[in-house]
C-alpha cells in the first residue's frame, strides 16, 4: 500500500515537473503581446496573403511559428523583411518597437513613410526601395542614431532631404537615386558615409568637398555646379623641408610663396636667448589669462544652466476685447538632451558680458520679388482669387515654366511680426515643416514691405468645400475615404505636436484648411502661421487669430489659453463634421442643433441615435461597429477638460486600428 502511494506521488511529482518545463518552454516562446499585435495589422492592411506563409491577423505566434521573413530576439521581433512579395497598399503605421532590420524592398507600396519609423530607436537597416512611394520622406530619422544603411531609391520621394538626416552619425550606405528629389547636399556632410547615390534626382547647388571624397559616389543625371565645392584652404605658415634643405612656405593655392635657404639666416646667440626669454614671459602671461578665464567661465556656465534650467512657456490669452495677450508665462524644464543644433538655434544665448545675442536660422525657402508673383497672378486679380485665410487672401499662381503655386498675401495690419528679421525667422522655422499632410512652405516675399508666402498648390479645393458645396460628395466620401481623411490630418498633428521641437500647435484646424488633392489625401495648411499672429491688442478679430466660432476649445473661451490639447478638441469638431455632414455652427437649424458639440455629444454613445446622426448621404454603408468606434473617439476629443482628451498619436493609434479594420472588412465582402 505504502509502496503503491509513493509510486503515485512520483509519478505526480514527475507530471508536475514536465508541465511545468512545457509550460515554461511555450512562455519562453511566446512573441510579446505588442510585436503580435504589429505584425497581425501590418498583415491586415496588406493584400497578399498568400505571400506571406503562416501569418493571420487573429491568433498565431511568428516566434514559434516562424513567419515567412520574421525574425525574432527572445520575444522580441527585430528584424521583418517581406520584400518581393507584390504587395501594394500604404506602409501600415503600427510597426514592431524593437525592429533592427525592416526591408520592404520590390513591392508596390504606395503613399509615404509612416512616421512610427521615429521610434524604432535601435534599427541599423532600412530599405524601401523599388517601391511607388511619394511625397517628402518626412522628418522622422533624428533618434535614429544606430542606422547603418538606408536604401529609398526607385521612388517617388520629391522635396528635400530632410534635416534629420544630420543626425545620422552612424550612417555607411545612403541610396536615394531614381527620385524626384530637390535641393543640396550639404545635410549629408557630416555623416561618415563610404557609399552615396543621389543619381537621377534634380539636386543643385555646389557638392561639398567632403561628400566629393567619399570612396564610392554616383551623383550623375543632376542639376549640381559642374564640380565639387573647392577644399579647405591650407593653412598658412605650414612649411614643408624641400631637397636642397631649404623652408618652402605654402600659400593657400598650394604654389609655394617664397624659399629661404637654410644656411643664410642662421639665427646667433643672442636673438636665441631673446627668444627665449620673451617666451617665458608670454608664458607666464597666457596663464594668467587662462585662470582669469576658468573662473569667468565657471560663472557664465552657471549663469547659462539656470537659463536653460527653467525657460518659460509662453502661452496666450484673450482679453474682454477679445485682442491677445500675453499670460504670465509657467515655469517648464527643458531637457537640453533632447534638443537638436536646429533647434538650440531658435533660443537666445547669454554672452560672457551679459549681452543676449539671438542666433538667426537660415532661410531654406525660396525667395521671390514682387515683380515675379504679380506676373503670376495678373497682378493679384479677382480672378486668381481662391480663397482667404487668417492673415490675408490666397491666390492661384501660375509661372513662366508652367508651375502652378498658391500665393498668400498677408495683410500687413495683422501682423504681430513687423520687424523683417523676426518675420524671416518665423518664416525659416515654417519652411522646415515636412510631412505628406502638411502643405510646405516653398517661398516668401519681402519686398517693398510686403509679406507673401509661396506653398505648393493642391488643386482640388478644400474638405470644407468638398462637404457643403460638392455635387460629388455622395459618391467620393464614402466611410473609409472619411476615415483616410480623419487618419491623415492627425498625422499631421501628431508631427506638429510630437516631432516638431518645439511643439507647433496649429491653432486654426478647421474644414476650410484641409486641402485636397485629387486622390483626396488631406494636406493642413496655415501650419505654423500661428507665430505671425498678434500678441497686441491690434483691431484683428478672435476668430481670425484662433480658428472660427464651433472649432474653439473651452479652456480659450474661458480663459485665452490654447495648447496642443486645444488642437486635439478642434480636431475632434473636424471628425464630427465628416461624421454628420453638418456645420459646427449652423444658425439656419433649430436652436438646440446650432452647436455640432452640444447637439451631437449626448449621442454618440447610442448607437440608434448614431445611425439617425450619420451623414445621410452616405446611405448607411458602414460597419456599425466602425461607427463605434469613431464615436468613442470623437467622444474623448472634444471632452471639456483638455488633460482628458487624447494626445495625437494616441489618436492617431485608434485611428490607424479603425483604418485597418475597415479595410479588411472590405476585402472580405468583396471575396464573399
Amino acid at each position: 500500500m505504502n509502496i503503491k502511494y509513493t509510486h503515485l506521488r512520483f509519478e505526480f511529482r514527475l507530471l508536475l515537473l514536465i508541465a511545468l518545463i512545457f509550460s515554461f518552454s511555450v512562455v519562453q516562446g511566446i512573441t510579446d503581446s505588442s510585436d503580435v499585435e504589429a505584425l497581425q495589422e501590418l498583415y491586415s492592411s496588406l493584400n497578399s496573403s498568400s505571400q506571406l506563409s503562416r501569418w493571420t491577423s487573429i491568433g498565431g505566434d511568428p516566434c514559434e511559428e516562424s513567419w515567412l521573413g520574421i525574425t525574432c530576439q527572445g520575444s522580441s521581433i527585430v528584424s521583418i523583411d517581406v520584400s518581393d512579395n507584390r504587395i501594394h497598399e500604404s506602409i501600415p503605421y503600427q510597426l514592431p518597437p524593437n525592429l533592427i532590420k525592416l526591408n520592404i524592398a520590390n513591392n508596390n507600396f504606395s503613399g509615404n513613410l509612416p512616421y512610427s519609423i521615429a521610434s524604432l530607436v535601435s534599427l541599423n537597416y532600412l530599405n524601401t526601395s523599388s517601391n511607388s512611394l511619394g511625397q517628402s520622406i518626412g522628418d522622422i530619422f533624428a533618434n535614429l542614431t544606430d542606422l547603418l544603411t538606408m536604401d529609398l531609391s526607385h521612388n517617388n520621394f520629391t522635396g528635400y532631404l530632410p534635416t534629420s538626416f544630420a543626425s545620422l552619425s552612424n550612417l555607411l550606405v545612403l541610396h536615394v537615386q531614381n527620385n524626384q528629389l530637390s535641393g543640396s547636399l550639404n545635410v549629408l556632410e557630416g555623416l561618415p558615409l563610404a557609399d552615396l547615390n543621389v543619381a537621377n534626382n534634380n539636386f543643385s547647388g555646389s557638392i561639398p568637398h567632403k561628400i566629393s571624397s567619399i570612396s564610392n559616389f554616383i551623383y550623375d543625371r543632376n542639376s549640381f555646379d559642374e564640380s565639387p565645392a573647392p577644399p579647405p584652404p591650407r593653412p598658412l605658415g605650414r612649411h614643408h623641408h624641400t631637397s636642397s634643405g631649404s623652408l618652402t612656405s605654402w600659400g593657400s593655392d598650394g604654389q609655394s610663396c617664397n624659399s629661404v635657404k637654410g644656411n643664410k639666416n642662421r639665427l646667433t646667440v643672442g636673438p636665441i636667448v631673446a627668444i627665449i626669454l620673451g617666451s617665458l614671459v608670454v608664458v607666464v602671461l597666457a596663464a594668467v589669462v587662462l585662470f582669469a578665464g576658468v573662473r569667468e567661465k565657471k560663472r557664465n556656465d552657471n549663469t547659462i544652466k539656470h537659463s536653460f534650467g527653467n525657460i518659460p512657456r509662453i502661452q496666450m490669452k484673450v482679453n474682454n476685447e477679445g485682442h491677445e495677450q500675453r499670460v504670465k508665462p509657467t515655469p517648464t524644464t527643458l531637457n537640453l538632451t533632447s534638443l537638436s543644433t536646429e533647434n538650440l538655434l531658435s533660443h537666445k544665448m547669454q554672452g560672457n558680458n551679459g549681452s543676449v545675442n539671438v542666433v538667426k536660422s537660415p532661410v531654406t525657402a525660396t525667395s521671390y520679388n514682387i515683380g515675379s508673383l504679380q506676373g503670376a497672378t495678373n497682378s493679384f486679380s479677382q480672378e486668381k482669387l481662391v480663397g482667404e485665410g487668417s492673415l490675408g487672401r490666397v491666390y492661384r499662381g501660375q509661372f513662366h515654366n508652367g508651375k502652378v503655386m498658391a500665393i498668400k498675401k498677408i495683410e500687413n495690419a495683422a501682423l504681430s511680426l513687423q520687424d523683417e528679421d523676426n518675420f524671416l525667422e518665423a518664416i525659416s522655422h515654417m519652411s522646415r515643416l515636412r510631412h505628406p499632410n502638411i502643405v510646405p512652405l516653398t517661398g516668401y516675399c519681402t519686398e517693398h514691405g510686403q509679406r507673401l508666402l509661396v506653398h505648393d498648390y493642391i488643386a482640388n479645393g478644400s474638405l470644407q468645400d468638398m462637404l457643403y458645396l460638392s455635387d460629388d460628395r455622395i459618391k467620393v466620401l464614402t466611410w473609409n475615404v472619411r476615415i483616410k481623411l480623419a487618419l491623415g490630418i492627425a498625422r499631421a498633428l501628431e508631427y506638429l505636436h510630437e516631432v516638431c521641437l518645439p511643439s507647433v500647435v496649429h491653432r486654426n484646424l478647421k474644414s476650410a484648411n484641409i486641402l485636397l488633392d485629387q486622390e483626396l489625401n488631406p494636406y493642413l495648411s496655415d501650419c505654423g502661421l500661428a507665430a505671425l499672429l498678434p500678441n497686441t491688442e491690434r483691431q484683428v478679430s478672435s476668430a481670425k487669430m484662433v480658428g472660427s466660432f464651433g472649432y474653439s476649445a473651452p479652456e480659450f473661451a474661458l480663459s485665452g489659453i490654447y495648447t496642443v490639447k486645444s488642437d486635439i478638441y478642434s480636431f475632434g469638431v473636424l471628425m464630427l463634421e465628416l461624421l454628420t455632414g453638418r456645420k459646427p455652427l449652423d444658425s439656419s437649424r433649430v436652436r438646440a442643433e446650432q452647436s455640432l458639440v452640444r447637439w451631437a455629444t449626448p449621442q454618440l454613445h447610442d448607437l440608434d441615435a448614431l445611425a439617425k446622426m450619420v451623414d445621410p448621404t452616405l446611405n448607411g454603408l458602414y460597419a456599425a461597429k466602425s461607427l463605434l468606434q469613431l464615436a468613442e473617439i470623437i467622444s474623448l476629443c472634444v471632452q471639456p477638460e483638455p488633460e482628458f482628451r487624447p494626445s495625437a498619436p494616441e489618436v492617431v493609434q485608434a485611428l490607424v486600428q479603425l483604418s485597418q479594420r475597415a479595410s479588411v472588412q472590405k476585402r472580405r465582402s468583396s471575396e464573399e
